[in-house]
């Protein structure tokens, strides 16, 4: 019996072996787990008071599939939905004398209540990681099983992090993540999220020591034989590089009846394919339980590296510096919120990758499997943390539950590659000395030994501070001698003058012309204030000490406390790049390239080139210098050098004077060692005469079930871009795809774009906006 923990997705490998095996996988493809995902009757209790399932109509439950959104929120929420819902579902299962049986929830939004065949089986509180229950005396042999879930997402003050009047996010209600039934022999490998001790249950794999030569892979395996007998097995670590074992170890093993053990072995892996940002070389661990009464299997993903830091605090990744780029990205899309696909997951993650980013602070909760699965295979280093934003609860509950969920958070995510420390710190809080204390040690008990670190955004305790630049400004504190990266940047240095301590008060606020906060639809200007801005404070950032630091955000979201979108995210609420996003993708160096996410030699011309835009024109480049032509004509040709704007940055933004717009073809010409090495040509649009419609997979085939935006751009006679917003544009969808929410969307910057669910294998899709028509091209 084989069980994947860590789920495995990408464009590269699709049709080989990776996403395609973890969607069989999701859909029960493996004997041992059968997923429970579909044909759930669904209610969302509206009504006040209604406290149990029994009481829902017949006619008012509905049918779903998981992972499923209990509210569908139109693009901007005003007023998200807060509330109770029902899930509850029958199923078939059959046990061989002597196995075990877990029900086990990736994630349910926030307060969970479980019953199985009429018996409660729990109440799990907070709504971002996993947990389970040994249901094997419950379940009715050869018979149907009934699961109810009653699902609250409403205001806790033990789970926090705030009431949503006062949060800066929304915590999207449902099961937005899946539901498995995992059946085990009698002697199995245990289920992590039901360990009994401390940095124990599963498997759990460490890294003693690494380097070019040689490395230690160390894997512990808690083992449980829940029969009347003793028992003697084989536990078998098996590592394999690219589908080739490369080291093994075993170990016979005695175990009583009803005996818990961990068994850990060493494995010895000579000049290793070591995991890095820019070669995160994955290898397959496959850790079996074989003999009398056994027969289990887990498969488990990991990259060999070994995280450090030198006396300077610099971060070292196998022994060399490395300097990290980062960004901050909530989870949410659109509508559903946070119920999302993998490959949904897996296209944030790819963009985070493109746009120039090897860093992610995952703000402010832990995110899913397959984001954190992504980021193993695109080389993202990644830093999960515990809910937590402007609360803290003096009830000794609320302790307790930020200690659990920190203690659970790295039982889910301690085998990725892609950790580079745990946050377990609530953000922006001010918690008392001994629970940050507490937190720091939970950390290391949790993951004993080296290559794990605290991060947390007071100086005490934690092994890494995380300080955000709009508390870095007018700060008279020296910074404590630790690694520091830099928490957030760009955002609220430029939207309020309070520090980010009170968000709630608007008097202090700058004129919108001066924010980081613009949306796509906002226009030419506002694009290159938001990227000025970001390209000041990035710059700004080198002048401290840290090692990383994560620009605030990746993409827009919606917001709880206002009727808004929080816009200073480098992309839109629909994955589409604002000039900011192009600013990072220069910031990269060009020697890094990759078929999957790009990279090399660029350059992007920062302009419409309509009469609105400015005749200064900004060109972003990683080359050594720009020439830029209007018309065929050389403007000038200038180094990429640093400025008294921009004294730090490698890889400085370029600015051309054209002396006044004229109606034409803007070329960027990049030049390295004197020879061109990339080239960017922006054209002043014409009338529109058709839309041109697609989905914008990335790369990433759709599947059943994907969730996928599908775009419609405004173009003229020869294929450019009319950039223009606020137009009105419908999609039609026929059954192979499922518009969400609405078909209707106004275009942003000349795009119009709907998010759609994939029904079949292939659809059509065609939009409309006055005489304006455009479909997606038959395959």
């Amino acid at each position: 019996m084989t069980h994947l923990r860590t789920p495995i997705s990408t464009p590269r490998h699709l049709a080989r072996t990776t996403l395609a095996m973890m969607l069989a996988f999701a859909a029960g493809a493996q004997a041992a787990t059968t997923s429970l995902n579909d044909a759930w009757q669904f209610h969302r209790a509206d009504a006040a008071g209604l406290a149990s399932a029994d009481k829902v109509p017949a006619a008012a439950w509905s049918t779903v599939n998981l992972p499923h959104a209990a509210h569908i929120e139109p693009r901007v929420p005003t007023a998200p939905w807060q509330g109770t819902v029902f899930y509850k579902k029958t199923f078939d299962a059959a046990l061989a004398p002597g196995e075990r049986a877990i029900l086990r929830f990736e994630a349910v939004m926030n307060v969970a209540d479980v019953w199985l065949n009429g018996k409660h089986l729990g109440q799990h509180l907070g709504g971002y990681l996993p947990f389970a229950f040994d249901v094997t005396d419950l379940l009715k042999a050869g018979g149907k099983n009934e699961v109810i879930v009653r699902a609250n997402n409403e205001d806790n003050a033990i789970t926090g992090p705030k009431p949503l009047k006062d949060l800066d996010f929304i915590q999207h209600g449902g099961m937005y993540r899946g539901v498995s039934l995992i059946t085990k022999p009698a002697v199995h490998i245990t289920d992590e999220m039901l360990a009994a001790t401390t940095a124990g249950g599963g498997v759990f794999v460490t890294f003693p020591q690494v380097d070019k030569a040689q490395a230690t892979v160390q894997v512990k395996t808690e083992v449980a034989n829940t029969s009347k007998a003793a028992r003697t097995v084989t536990v078998r670590n098996t590592l394999a590089w690219q589908g080739k074992e490369i080291a093994r170890a075993e170990r016979k093993v005695t175990l009583k009846a009803g005996e818990r053990r961990h068994v850990t072995m060493p494995m010895t892996v000579a000049q290793p394919n070591l995991w890095s940002p820019q070669a995160p070389n994955l290898h397959v661990l496959d850790t079996a339980i074989v003999g009398e009464g056994a027969g289990d299997s887990v498969q488990t993903r990991i990259g060999i590296r070994r995280l450090a830091f030198d006396a300077r605090h610099k971060l070292l990744v196998n022994g060399e510096p490395v300097q990290l780029r980062g960004v901050n990205r909530h989870q949410e899309y659109p509508h559903v919120g946070y119920a999302l696909s993998p490959q949904a997951d897996y296209r944030d993650a790819l963009l985070i990758k493109k746009y120039g980013f090897d860093y992610i602070r995952l703000s402010h909760y832990p995110q899913s499997p397959a984001f954190m699965a992504a980021a193993d295979e695109l080389g993202l280093l990644v830093i999960p943390g515990v809910p937590g934003w402007q609360y803290f609860n003096k009830n000794p509950a609320f302790a307790k539950q930020v200690v659990k969920t920190c203690e659970d958070m790295i039982r889910r995510d301690r085998n990725h590659a892609s950790v580079l420390a745990w946050e377990c710190s609530l953000n922006e809080t001010d918690m008392p000395d001994a629970f940050v204390d507490t937190l720091h040690k939970t950390v290391h008990a949790e993951y004993p030994g080296e290559g794990a670190y605290s991060v947390g955004w007071l100086p005490r305790s934690y092994d890494i501070y995380m300080q955000a630049r709009q508390h870095r400004i007018g700060d008279k504190h020296a910074l404590p001698a630790k690694p520091l990266i830099v928490s957030e940047y760009g955002d609220w240095e430029y939207y309020a003058m309070n520090a980010g301590f009170n968000q709630g008060a608007w008097s202090d606020l700058k004129p919108a012309d001066r924010s980081s906060r613009q949306l796509l639809s906002q226009g030419e200007k506002h694009l290159l204030q938001q990227a000025a801005n970001v390209a000041e404070a990035h710059d700004d950032n080198f002048t401290t000490p840290a090692f990383a630091d994560g620009y605030w955000v990746m993409f827009d979201y919606a917001r709880g406390y206002a009727p808004d979108l929080e816009a200073s995210g480098a992309m839109s609420i629909d994955r589409l790049p604002k000039f900011a996003a192009e600013f990072f993708r220069s910031q990269r160096s060009p020697e890094q390239a990759n078929a999957q996410w790009g990279g090399g030699p660029m350059v992007f011309i920062a302009s419409y080139w309509t009469p609105e835009s400015s005749p200064r024109v900004r060109v972003f480049t990683n080359a050594e210098e720009v020439e830029l032509r209007l018309n065929g004509k050389t403007v000038a040709r200038k180094k990429a050098a640093p400025s008294s704007t921009h004294p730090r940055l490698k890889h400085p933004p370029v600015e051309f004077d054209t002396g006044g717009f004229q109606s034409g073809e803007l070329v960027a010409v990049a030049y390295t060692g004197g020879k061109v090495v990339a080239e960017h040509t922006v054209r002043t649009p014409g009338e529109p005469v058709k839309l041109e419609v697609a989905l914008d997979e990335m790369g990433v085939p759709k599947a059943v079930g994907d969730l996928v935006f599908a775009r419609a751009r405004v173009v003229d006679a020869n294929g450019t871009t009319v950039p223009a917003s606020g137009q009105a544009v419908t999609f039609t969808a026929d059954p192979g795809y499922e518009v969400i929410h609405s078909p209707q969307a106004v275009t942003e910057a000349g795009i119009a774009s709907v998010l759609v669910r994939v029904k079949q294998p292939n659809g059509t899709l065609s939009a409309a906006a006055g005489k304006l028509q455009g479909a997606l091209a038959p395959k």
